[in-house]
């Protein structure tokens, strides 16, 4: 791929991943173009007006692209109906659109390792059988499969806890810690947005063609470790901790492949200013 003369187009460009990834695109000489809803990008990336649920609006955005890295989604909503509309339509939507209108474009999902089952009695991986019992994950389930019989050169990234450049989400952490009433022993895999960065350049270069990778740091850390760097620690507990591997990727696969985290757990990010 070219990278001086090479379009891409990233959706949910002004959202937490989308907003930290696109200047590093830029960096690395990509056009880079954002679909938008009336909202700012950053300087350098072309804003194309347009609207996932609205298929007529993204014949414009998709023409020339060589690659789609589609980042758009709904997380945490009470309205599962949402959830589902944005993670499985809106990316039915694009993925019609790629094959209009750009049908030797790369298409790279963002799926999360959320999928994986909560019992599930090893560390994620990308072959295990999926049952996920939430909207968010059931819906990128979903997409992933349509995805993978849309025909198109595509690739899936199921990424963990997302964290880093002052993005704020390692400190909101706790109070979903809390509500969800963890074990402070549960470990969780992790990654900063350095190496989501890492990961896409690696799809935008075609490692991950038609696959589904599962990316993370080389440290799964327990949430009570994660709580106390951003101090509010959690009690302490030495009761047995049920569905040990739940959140915790396995990614031998992204290693076999080359991928090779430069922020290789919390502690570096936190010893390195990086959080």
């Amino acid at each position: 791929m070219d990278k001086q003369f090479s379009k891409i187009l990233v959706t949910g460009a002004t959202g937490l991943v989308g907003s930290r990834l696109l200047p590093r695109l830029l960096e690395a000489g990509y056009d880079c173009f954002a679909l938008v809803r009336g909202k700012e990008v950053a300087a350098g990336v072309t804003a194309v007006e347009g609207d996932l649920f609205e298929p007529a609006t993204l014949q414009e955005a998709v023409r020339d692209a060589v690659a789609v890295v589609h980042l758009a989604a709904v997380f945490r909503s009470p309205d599962t109906d949402l959830i589902w509309k944005s993670n499985l339509e809106g990316t039915r939507n694009l993925i019609d659109a790629v094959k209009r209108h750009a049908p030797h474009a790369r298409f790279i999902l963002a799926s999360t390792s959320h999928v994986y089952n909560i019992s599930n009695p090893h560390p994620g991986r990308e072959d295990d059988v999926l049952n996920p019992e939430h909207a968010y994950p059931a819906s990128k389930v979903a997409a992933e499969k349509e995805l993978g019989e849309s025909g198109l050169n595509w690739s899936v990234l199921r990424f963990p806890f997302v964290y880093g450049d002052g993005d704020g989400h390692l400190e909101e952490l706790p109070r979903h810690v809390v509500a969800a009433r963890f074990h402070p022993a549960m470990r969780m895999s992790t990654i900063h947005h350095r190496d989501i960065y890492t990961a896409v350049m690696m799809a935008l270069q075609g490692t991950m063609d038609g696959r589904v990778v599962n990316i993370a740091d080389e440290a799964p850390t327990t949430l009570y470790e994660l709580l106390q760097l951003v101090g509010q620690p959690m009690t302490s507990s030495a009761e047995p901790l049920t569905n040990p591997w739940y959140l915790h990727s396995d990614t031998s696969l992204a290693r076999s492949l080359g991928f090779q985290p430069s922020v290789r757990t919390v502690y570096q990010a936190a010893q390195e200013n990086l959080l």
